[in-house]
């Protein structure tokens, strides 16, 4: 067992990186940061200036926002200035109703809102918002996280002054990760000391089936669950999976006012993380325990990887949610440190490479590939079948396996993310 001042730098870490969120991230962290800049302003905006990073921009055009029935950014930052509270962090829009969507599409209608791709170096997730009232000018910026604040001035007066490239990564320097150190938190740990992720189950499957009770996106759940596709199939395990692992993002991406929980800033890699996990729990009547530190396990896992990934990046995120809800499936078939260590290795041998081109509905068909992958990898990893260290970006360490994966998604894909965005703005 880990030392008790080392497993509660790690508890403090997962409760940091794990949290609620309504919608899309990238669309409600600029309505946040709008939010922010209006209570410094202290006032309605008469005009809104957002310049956002090229990843923030291409993940928040395509995506439903929830509770409105409209897509992208200009109703999210209307009614981050309307009826959004920044206390709420990523649940900043749930005071939204009917009445203040009506605002917010006036608002938009009235011309008050630009948005600008914002010019020079900058990090991955970068938020400016700039507003102005009655001769007054306030400031926000979001950097390096999606609830991340580094600046705050109004009138030119700076109340904060924060800016580095990577604060989050500094906020989480203190806590050293590693594919052992993970499985050895999750396994060994006092089950009390764990419990909490059990929220994350709550959330994410009530996400998963408000969407089989709805219509939402692409409807992938309902076409898993469809008579044509059991035939196909069959109705087990592995079709469950997929079918709620889907539903929770077709609820999410398709604008359903409901919160899912997070990690490490995004609900989707939330939702892989947990769903596969909790479904296969349930399905072979795992214990209380057992689902705990399954997902302790899995949900660690990701963060572990995304500390050197980075909050954004070409490379889609369900890779590295997956590659924890693998994990997490592989201990509950019974696997230990090794199998988890292989089941590892076949998911970034498999999935290496699939990008990310924005949020939006069709996320949903990622998010199944994952999920079919993790369980793949999982029973491979059960008869110690495993890609070795002669065939392409694998080593024998597992953790130098993950640095190849993220040193690919955080540096190799940069020419990648920016032929995406150029695609996505330029299309007819």
């Amino acid at each position: 067992m880990l030392p008790l001042e080392e497993r509660r730098a790690i508890i403090d870490l997962v409760r940091r990186e794990v949290v609620p969120a309504m919608g899309c991230t990238e669309p409600v962290a600029v309505a946040l940061c709008v939010a922010k800049a209006k209570e410094l302003l202290g006032n309605t905006p008469e005009s809104i200036v957002v310049r956002l990073s090229a990843n923030i921009l291409k993940n928040a055009m395509g995506v439903g926002i929830p509770g409105t029935g409209m897509i992208g950014l200009p109703i999210a930052i209307a009614l981050g200035a309307l009826v959004g509270r920044s206390e709420y962090e990523l649940e900043v829009l749930k005071d939204s109703d009917a009445e203040a969507v009506e605002r917010g599409k006036r608002y938009i209608d009235e011309k008050r809102i630009a948005i600008e791709l914002k010019q020079g170096n900058c990090d991955k997730l970068h938020i400016e918002c700039e507003v102005r009232w009655g001769g007054h000018r306030a400031e926000a910026v979001i950097s390096g996280g999606h609830t991340s604040f580094v600046f705050l001035s109004k009138d030119g007066e700076v109340v904060l002054d924060n800016f580095t490239e990577n604060a989050v990564a500094d906020a989480n320097s203190d806590v050293t990760l590693s594919v052992r150190k993970v499985y050895e938190f999750a396994t060994t740990s006092p089950l009390e000391e764990l419990e909490f992720i059990l929220e994350a189950r709550k959330l994410n499957k009530a996400a998963a089936e408000s969407a089989f009770a709805g219509d939402y996106g692409l409807s992938l759940c309902k076409t898993l669950s469809g008579d044509r596709e059991k035939a196909v199939m069959g109705e087990s395990i592995f079709s469950r999976i997929l079918s709620y692992t889907a539903a929770a993002c077709d609820a999410r991406m398709g604008g359903a006012k409901i919160p899912v929980m997070s990690n490490s800033g995004s609900g989707n890699q939330g939702i892989t993380a947990t769903l596969p996990v909790v479904v296969y729990a349930e399905e072979v009547g795992a214990t209380h325990e057992q689902t705990v530190r399954a997902l302790m396990l899995s949900h660690l896992m990701v963060i572990y990887i995304k500390q050197s990934l980075g909050r954004l990046s070409a490379l889609c995120g369900c890779v590295v949610a997956a590659s924890g809800s693998s994990c997490g499936i592989t201990y509950l078939m019974g696997g230990g440190y090794d199998e988890v260590a292989m089941a590892l290795k076949n998911m970034i041998a498999n999935l290496t490479g699939m990008i990310c081109d924005g949020a939006k509905p069709s996320c949903a068909l990622k998010l199944a590939s994952g999920a079919s992958t993790a369980v793949l990898s999982a029973m491979m990893a059960m008869e110690h079948r495993c890609v070795s260290k002669l065939e392409g970006i694998i080593d024998e360490d597992v953790d130098q396996s993950i640095r190849n994966l993220t040193s690919i998604g955080r540096d190799g894909m940069n020419e990648t993310d920016r032929m995406i965005l150029d695609i996505m703005t330029h299309k007819s």
